[in-house]
């Protein structure tokens, strides 16, 4: 029966080792500010920021980007993200240097992804 018996290997998990780093300074990947474009129908796009900290208000943050770009715009509650906020058009460079000049940010924890 020894000669039969068949050992499967566990599950492989490629990013075993990246999150093993992550967790001992977990509030390091937190730190970083995303601003993301998602494509809507044919040119509409929605923006999205996530990652500001807890401590912003950020109904008062949107309540200012909407006034300074004449665009409108949401606060999300995603279950895995937190709080999301979510801007009509492709706002990312006008929201970078918005967070920027605001003090809120700074350059080197700021993300911007998209196409």
């Amino acid at each position: 029966m020894s000669e039969l018996d068949i050992h499967l290997p566990t599950a492989f998990d490629p990013f075993a080792d990246a999150n093993a780093g992550n967790s001992t300074s977990d509030a390091g990947a937190k730190e970083y500010v995303h601003i993301r474009v998602q494509q809507r129908n044919g040119r509409k796009s929605l923006t999205t920021v996530q990652g500001l900290k807890k401590e912003f208000s950020y109904s008062k943050i949107l309540k200012d980007l909407k006034k300074e770009f004449c665009c409108n715009g949401t606060v999300v509650e995603d279950p895995e993200l937190g709080q999301v906020i979510q801007l009509q058009g492709d706002q990312r460079k006008n929201v970078s240097m918005f967070l920027l000049q605001a003090g809120i940010v700074k350059k080197e924890h700021i993300k911007i992804h998209g196409f």
